[in-house]
């Protein structure tokens, strides 16, 4: 890519919106410089410039929360900038997949993000432990107490899948994604090794 053809502003900047290059999630907008975006492109790991610092911020480097390039794109303007990105962890510094995940007078509809949502939560009360919390217990029990909960859960889903009761299925249901989501932090697995594990059986074995 020859960044010559990119019109910055008389700021020197380019907005550049970041984009899950797997579930194609809107993850947030941010700004990038020349220099940011040769970063990028030379690293493969997503840097900003910050205007309030004025300074330049590769994303992720005090949260663990990085992006890596996978895809650059540029509009048909040449002044804005699309980042398909590989997300660790969240993109919005308030533990939530996406910066967009608010709306206007209406509900959201969740969507699988919620998972990567729950993953960051108890990556945080690993780091921050917080009393009184579940998720905190289990990771203070161990493996072997949250393992237990997966296979009590993996038969509440059963007996609740026989029922004709489709709340308390969807009920047993969540409680064995979230402790699934637990054990997965607690082998230190991330849920992107799951999500491509099932977007390479798509039209495979699961067609």
């Amino acid at each position: 890519m020859n960044i010559d053809v990119i019109k910055f502003n008389d700021d020197g900047l380019v907005p550049a919106i970041i984009q899950d290059a797997s579930t194609k999630d809107v993850l947030m907008l941010a700004y990038m410089n020349k220099e940011s975006l040769e970063i990028t492109l030379n690293t493969q790991e997503v840097t900003f410039y910050s205007r309030s610092r004025k300074a330049l911020w590769k994303k992720g480097e005090t949260s663990g929360h990085t992006q890596t390039l996978k895809s650059l794109r540029y509009d048909c303007d040449e002044d804005t900038l699309l980042l398909l990105v590989e997300q660790k962890g969240v993109a919005c510094h308030t533990l939530q997949k996406s910066c967009f995940h608010r709306a206007f007078g209406e509900e959201i509809q969740a969507s699988a993000s919620v998972l990567d949502e729950i993953y960051a939560t108890v990556k945080d009360r690993a780091e921050h432990p917080m009393e009184g919390s579940y998720t905190q217990y289990l990771l203070t029990e161990g493996l072997n107490k949250t393992l237990k909960k997966v296979g009590e859960e993996s038969a509440e889903v059963i007996i609740a899948a026989k029922e004709e009761n489709e709340e308390n299925l969807i009920n047993e249901v969540s409680d064995l994604f979230y402790h699934m989501t637990v054990m997965l932090y607690q082998k230190e697995i991330a849920l992107d090794a799951v999500y491509n594990q099932l977007k390479n059986r798509q039209g495979k074995t699961h067609d």
